[in-house]
């Protein structure tokens, strides 16, 4: 049972580590879909926890019963053939997308936080993330065994200050006026819809590996609350910075303001967290490639780094703002479709 628990928890920290990714981790994404629309965005923030917890756990005990090994298997058993090959190649383009985005949000960190060229950031990730990919999906838990737990206790940590401030109950009460203000209505399903759409590229082969209904359900819950737990403390410190839509990284710049003594540690987890979201995004389209071409890892990987740099080099707060709503909204099929498919545990294999 221990070793069931440890595997659940492995499961766990890969769930929370692909969808934390750059958008996340920075604090850009949350501003984008949840903490610009005030108290509103805090009553999506629950709707989209709920929904990681039962349809992330879904999606992975299905895939692993069904013995899929790559998302492409799983959107034909979800849509059928010919149309789980469009929904396919949208999810090749849009996971080449998200690569781009968080190379570009790794770009940004070393940018404005460290004052290093953009480039080097991106370099660096790309040398990085070839030595895990060589490793496999033993490198995958490994780096998010160790850097999710850093990023939820950073994360609370901020919280903690954000909430002794004596103006915090006025802010997570006010609801501002925004022009789409329409948006926070949906946002919790197109969120859900775009992490859980992305994260299957890495959730279906992991969950396929692990095999285990016991382990991957609880390996979802846990995720999916951890999840919560980390978009609520993030809304909670986002809303005490003014004009947060301003900020490319505006985790970094409150906690130089409310932990500068910090503040070099978590520009380095939130570093890491950009990094776990682009070797689950490069994993999932390695496994994608391999099953289309026989061809060696090393070229597949070079072929995805070679497409996602070129639109890295586009803004990150750009990218982010245009390219994630967007994916959000195709997502919603998917999202949709996995909701209402119906789903009947069978018992483990061994």
């Amino acid at each position: 049972m221990k070793r069931k628990w440890n595997q659940a928890f492995q499961i766990a920290a890969v769930y929370v580590g692909t969808v934390v990714g750059a958008g996340f981790a920075t604090g850009k994404e949350i501003v984008e879909f949840f903490s610009r629309f005030g108290f509103f965005g805090f009553i999506s923030i629950l709707m989209s926890g709920y929904l990681f917890v039962v349809i992330g756990s879904k999606m992975m005990r299905m895939a692993a019963q069904i013995e899929a090994r790559s998302y492409q298997e799983f959107n034909e058993y979800l849509f059928g053939r010919w149309p789980g090959r469009i929904i396919n190649f949208f999810m090749l383009i849009m996971l080449i997308g998200v690569s781009a985005v968080m190379l570009s949000g790794a770009g940004a960190v070393f940018e404005e936080q460290l004052g290093l060229p953009k480039n080097a950031g991106i370099v660096l990730t790309i040398s990085l993330s070839y030595f895990v990919m060589l490793v496999g999906s033993r490198g995958l838990f490994a780096v998010n065994t160790f850097v999710v737990p850093l990023m939820i206790t950073f994360s609370l940590i901020l919280m903690v200050l954000s909430v002794q401030n004596p103006q915090f109950v006025s802010k997570f009460l006010y609801i501002p006026y925004v022009d789409d203000g329409w948006k926070s209505v949906i946002a919790p399903f197109s969120y859900a819809a775009l992490n859980l759409g992305l994260a299957q590229a890495v959730l279906v082969p992991i969950a396929t590996e692990v095999k285990d209904d016991w382990t991957i359900k609880w390996g979802g819950i846990m995720g999916g609350l951890a999840l919560t737990l980390i978009l609520m403390a993030s809304h909670f410190t986002l809303i005490m910075l003014p004009n947060l839509e301003f900020y490319e990284i505006p985790m970094a710049i409150i906690m130089k303001n409310l932990a500068p003594f910090l503040y070099g540690i978590y520009v380095l987890i939130i570093y890491g967290e950009i990094f776990t979201s682009v070797i689950g995004n490069v994993f999932g389209l390695d496994r994608q490639i391999q099953q289309l071409f026989p061809v060696h890892t090393i070229l597949s990987v070079s072929v995805i780094f070679a497409l996602s740099y070129l639109v890295s080099l586009v803004n990150y707060g750009t990218l982010l703002s245009y390219l994630y709503p967007s994916f959000g909204y195709v997502c919603m099929t998917f999202f949709i479709l996995l909701w209402m498919k119906p789903f009947h545990p069978i018992s483990n294999r061994k």
